[in-house]
This record gives structure tokens, sequence and C-alpha cells, in this order.
């Protein structure tokens, strides 16, 4: 088969694999499209061309990865040969999207490990050839992603999470009715001392609060504030105020805007799962 036929046909499956991996449909496309560059530009004969695509986009997923979150030096135990898995892979059923959102939490070699074993079905002498570790490795990889996921904190994490998310998308989209929805009656709104130097208002009750953000937040993102689910408007790719929700009863009690420089150098953005 012509190569360039042969890759369009392995091009859905890698753009399935390296979403769930990284999380971002568009950043998946830029992954395959640069393993179809090195597939232009190799010279040696590809005996088996589903498992070479697959160890060459996985491999620069996981650079992605890594190159955000610094990886533990004690995380993989590297060898120097690492051989190419030569079988083809079946694909399991999509990760959920609210699955992606306690992915976040997980280190590289965890995220890679358990996302190919556990939602691809990769059996781990695979997954170890991928990440250049052992099958043991890439099996304790792999357990400890799943304890993290199955964690009762990172439920109750991804629960808020969902209700941000939607809030901040009711807010963007002028949707009042739906804020009324994800706010408690008694809501209030306040500010840190830097945040209300900035001007930040105090408001109370459902009305006033769903008011204010009706149609606002256009230039904020999803973030971890303190490792909590909240929100951070950006201002030239630095955050400014952090939104810091809190969730009872899946709806939001209360948002406390802080600007103190030390909580805003510590906020790190989340990408939308919505």
């Amino acid at each position: 088969m012509d190569q360039t036929l042969a890759f369009e046909a392995e091009r859905p499956r890698l753009v399935r694999v390296a979403a769930r991996i990284l999380n971002d449909n568009a950043e998946a496309e830029d992954v395959v499209q640069q393993a179809w560059l090195r597939l232009r530009s190799t010279e040696t004969e590809i005996a088996n061309l589903g498992g070479w695509l697959t160890t060459v986009t996985t491999r620069l997923c996981l650079d992605r990865l890594r190159a955000k979150v610094p990886t533990p030096a004690d995380e993989l135990e590297l060898f120097e040969h690492v051989p190419d898995p030569a079988e083809e892979i079946a694909l399991a059923d999509t990760v959920g999207i609210a699955l992606q959102v306690v992915l976040d939490r997980l280190s590289p070699g965890e995220r890679v490990a358990f996302v190919l074993h556990d939602s691809f079905g990769f059996d781990f002498t695979t997954v170890a050839a991928l990440l250049g570790t052992s099958p043991t490795a890439a099996r304790k990889l792999a357990s400890r992603a799943r304890a993290k996921v199955t964690q009762p904190a990172a439920e109750d994490a991804l629960a808020d999470w969902q209700i941000v998310d939607a809030f901040m998308a009711a807010a963007r989209e002028g949707d009042f009715s739906r804020l009324l929805e994800l706010l408690a009656p008694d809501v209030v709104v306040d500010g840190d001392a830097a945040a209300a130097a900035m001007g930040t208002p105090t408001l109370s009750g459902r009305d006033e609060v769903a008011t204010f953000f009706n149609g606002a937040a256009q230039a904020a993102f999803s973030a971890f504030v303190e490792d909590r689910p909240g929100a951070a408007w950006m201002q030239r790719g630095k955050p400014q105020v952090a939104f810091d929700f809190s969730i009872v009863d899946g709806r939001v009690a209360a948002i406390r805007f802080r600007a103190e420089p030390e909580l805003l150098a510590a906020v790190r953005l989340r990408k939308n799962s919505m």
C-alpha cells in the first residue's frame, strides 16, 4: 500500500491515542502530524507500520507531557536499548471526558501507562517499550495511577471540577438561568486584600452573584488554586486574579477573589474538559 494511504488509514487511531494522553485534540493532531513527518524522513524499512507509528506518536506525547511537568528522576528505570513494539494494538472504548480531569494529576509516566493499558489495551511489555522501562516498572506506574484515579478525594475533586467548569461556561455564555441553578441561595463573593485593592466587590445572594458573572469571565481559564478546582483571570499569559471556589452539596457556596503574589505564582492552569 502507498505510504500516504497507509498513514491516513492509521491516522484516526493515532489521534485518538494522542488525544486521550494529552487531553487536547488540537495538540493530538499536531503530534500525529509530527509522526507523519518522521515517517516521511525515515529510510529504514518498516515491517509493522501500525506499531512503528504508535511508538513514535506515544513518545512524542510523552515528550510533551514531560516538558510541562518535571518527571522525578527515579520514576523510570531507563535502558540503553528500547525495542519497538511490533504487534497490532486493539483500541478500547474512549476515556471519558470526566476522567481526563483526574489524568491531569498524574505524572507523565503514570498517565501514559494508565491510558495505554487500562483504556487502549496495551500489554505491559509494549507499554514498557514505549516508556523505555521494564514491564514491572510499567505495571507499577499504571497501578499508582489507578490508585490515584480511584481515591475518594479525586472523585470529590472531579465533581467540583464539573461544577466549576459549568459555572465558568455559563458565565462566559451569558446563561443567567444556568448560573442561578449552580449557585447556592446564600452564595457570597469577596476578595483578599490584594484583590480588594483591585476593585473586587463584595456580593451576596444568588441573584446578585449571577448578575455580576453573567456574560463575564471571558479571560478566565480553569486552574488549580492550591490544588482545588478554580479559575484564574489571565493577562499576557500570567494569572492576575484567582477565583477560589467553595462547593457545597453540588452548588457554588462562595467565590473568593485572590491576588496574593505567592498564591498566583503557584496557580497551575488546566485545559478545559468541556
